[in-house]
């Protein structure tokens, strides 16, 4: 999602003021067990899927190694996946950031699901602060490091478990210079996402005024048909801490527990947040002035003059809603362009035809997120087979067109690896896919030079 920020930047700004480039970074299971600096009773899930406290113990933590960015941030959106069964279990995530000839404190930037802990944490230093939800920082780094801490009041509870850390990092001033004449003429390909619309008023009398989040995200869970009961949603989404409905990281975490893959991320154009629909992934916007003081809405698609289509919860008739174009692309991009990005993980989609979308469930084999990603120009695209398949790895450009086949015929059951060499493509969003047995994976990768 964030690499189409760098062809806008080259595009709408001269050379001498070109910022640094919005990156996204994700850690999932797997990396994050390989990555502990120091663990403090967590142990891996006995299938491999997630980091969990050690049998009969009611707290632990784990420290991961500091991560680094390939360019600098000011700005920052950390978000997780993960699970809690019990109201007194859940996790709580913390960051710091270098500062003078060390750290920064640990700072909390959110928990799941209640607020079981004694002291919130520190949330700023004079370097910077969480607030809220969001990282913001007074000079630019290009470190970070995160620290979860699990707990449980009772040791034969499930254990509170974690799959996922997501960070998206970027620079304010490309918030700050955006070009909405441009982003206005930027037309879309037809899209459109149904769903089974709720007005956030209708959900309930006291609360419907502040449930834009995960009114919104209930949308889009159920563009997916997975049943999910609004009220419950966003009664589950709600941050006793500080007292809202639309804590971020939140709606994401809650997501997950419907199995879907979400991570708080930024657009910067309309085609950007196509290319998430297309490959079948849903967004849900988060929008300022001047059509809302603050507001969340689920992005629909577009109509055949590329103009946007939402589903509004604020409003009764909000199912495929259609505001100036203008009006909307301030509200949303001036406030950063900041969006739920989910997938679906019992549908994954690519798309070869800009106007054709191919939704497939994933079986018996699993296609990896690049190493390194965002690279240059040099990757590693992995994948594991459960028995021998014939298997095509393809690359897509932004708009959905094969730009090179990375391998077409039988391989063995078993890992595979294989090198991509970019060097010969510009800077921009590449989608990977595997395809086998007619059913398709799909990742992102962003090639930055």
């Amino acid at each position: 999602m964030f690499k189409i920020i760098v062809i806008l930047s080259l595009l709408v700004l001269p050379l001498a003021a070109q910022f640094h480039p919005d990156q996204h970074y994700v850690r999932t299971t797997t990396e994050l067990w390989e990555r502990i600096e120091y663990n403090e009773d967590i142990v891996l899930s006995a299938d491999g899927k997630h980091l969990q406290l050690v049998d009969d113990d009611n707290y632990g933590y784990v420290v991961f190694m500091p991560d680094t960015s390939t360019s600098p941030f000011d700005r920052g959106l950390p978000s997780w996946n993960g699970m809690a069964f019990e109201d007194d279990s859940g996790f709580k995530v913390e960051m710091r950031f270098p500062w003078n000839a060390g750290w920064s404190p640990w700072l909390t930037v959110g928990y799941w699901q209640d607020y079981i802990w004694s002291s919130y944490g520190s949330t700023s230093y004079s370097g910077g602060e969480i607030d809220y939800d969001y990282v913001v920082l007074e000079n630019f780094t290009s470190v970070w490091q995160f620290r979860v801490q699990f707990k449980r009041s009772a040791a034969n509870d499930p254990s509170p478990l974690l799959d996922k850390l997501s960070f998206f990092v970027s620079d304010q001033r490309t918030t700050d210079n955006a070009d909405f004449v441009e982003i206005l003429n930027d037309d879309p390909p037809e899209i459109f996402i149904p769903t089974t619309f709720v007005c956030q008023y209708n959900v309930d009398p006291d609360i419907g005024g502040s449930i834009c989040s995960p009114t919104s995200t209930c949308l889009a869970l159920r563009s997916y048909d997975i049943e999910v009961d609004a009220l419950d949603f966003a009664q589950d989404n709600y941050d006793s801490y500080w007292g809202l409905f639309g804590i971020w990281p939140r709606a994401v975490q809650n997501a997950a527990e419907f199995g879907v893959d979400g991570a708080v991320t930024r657009y910067r154009t309309w085609s950007e947040a196509y290319d998430t629909l297309a490959a079948g992934g849903r967004v849900v916007m988060s929008v300022g002035p001047p059509l809302y003081s603050g507001h969340l809405m689920m992005l629909a698609g577009f109509d055949d003059d590329g103009d946007p289509i939402v589903h509004d919860p604020a409003r009764q008739n909000g199912y495929a809603y259609m505001f100036n174009k203008y009006s909307l692309g301030v509200s949303w991009f001036d406030k950063g362009g900041v969006g739920y990005t989910f997938f679906n993980e019992e549908d994954i989609a690519v798309s070869s035809d800009p106007g054709e979308v191919y939704v497939a469930t994933p079986g018996g084999f699993h296609l990896y997120e690049a190493y390194p990603n965002p690279f240059n120009p040099l990757t590693r695209i992995s994948f594991s087979l459960e028995s021998s398949e014939i298997v095509e790895l393809s690359v897509h450009d932004h708009r959905g067109r094969l730009v090179e086949t990375l391998a077409a015929g039988e391989y063995p059951a078993g890992q595979h690896e294989l090198a991509w060499n970019a060097g010969q493509l510009p800077t921009g969003s590449y989608l990977v896919s595997l395809k086998v047995n007619g059913v398709v994976q799909v990742i992102r990768t962003t090639l930055l030079k």
